[in-house]
């Protein structure tokens, strides 16, 4: 079993970065702290059940966009104006791109989840189930991201909500993460059947 090691230390590395440039605690906060709450579950639980390799791998990538988001603001991440010019993109893709992996990463680990630990078999339900899921967890995120601004921010909704000037920015970020959710299946699925074949016929400690 690979150790967690080095996926933990680019989280803490990658998160005591975040926090020390970001210009606002707050957006840090909301950004960053969910996503590493999640992962120190699945750290502490790791000695009764282990996610393949792939899952860790995959949520730390995710963590990681989360830090860029939390220092700079997803409207702001740096990102080449040259390569904008030349894709002919008008606002920062950043922001789509963390809501792309918003759905990749979780279908991940939640049909890990329910094929090992629900026992479920991969196919067509299990591809429903998790579609499904990262879709309304997609939209509960926007509508968690409204409350916030309504609550705390509620003269600077379109600025830190990282709208970029379109107005169905919301409809977007959930379309993207249910591409990222179908894709992450369509692409990963077989290779995660074997991996999750070898966690299960490993006879030492916990599945995974």
């Amino acid at each position: 079993m690979r150790s967690l090691l080095p996926f933990g230390l680019v989280c803490i590395t990658m998160g005591l970065w975040s926090l020390l440039g970001t210009h606002d605690v707050g957006v840090w906060a909301f950004e960053v702290l969910p996503l590493a709450a999640v992962l120190t579950i699945f750290v502490v639980r790791a000695r009764r059940f282990r996610f393949t390799w792939l899952s860790y791998a995959l949520l730390t990538w995710f963590f990681v966009i989360q830090c860029l988001g939390g220092r700079y603001t997803f409207a702001e991440v740096p990102f080449p104006r040259a390569l904008l010019d030349s894709l002919g993109l008008i606002r920062n893709p950043v922001d789509r791109l963390g809501h792309f992996f918003q759905g990749f990463v979780p279908a991940i680990v939640l049909r890990e989840w329910l094929i090992r630990r629900r026992g479920l078999h991969s196919g067509g339900t299990v591809f429903g189930l998790v579609t499904g899921c990262c879709l309304g967890f997609s939209a509960s995120y926007e509508v968690l991201e409204m409350a916030t601004v309504l609550l705390c921010y509620p003269g600077a909704g379109p600025e830190w909500l990282g709208m970029q000037g379109d107005p169905w920015d919301a409809q977007w970020d959930m379309l993207m993460a249910l591409a990222g959710a179908v894709i992450a299946q369509l692409l990963l699925s077989r290779w995660h059947d074997r991996l999750i074949a070898a966690a299960r016929s490993t006879p030492a400690g916990p599945t995974g």
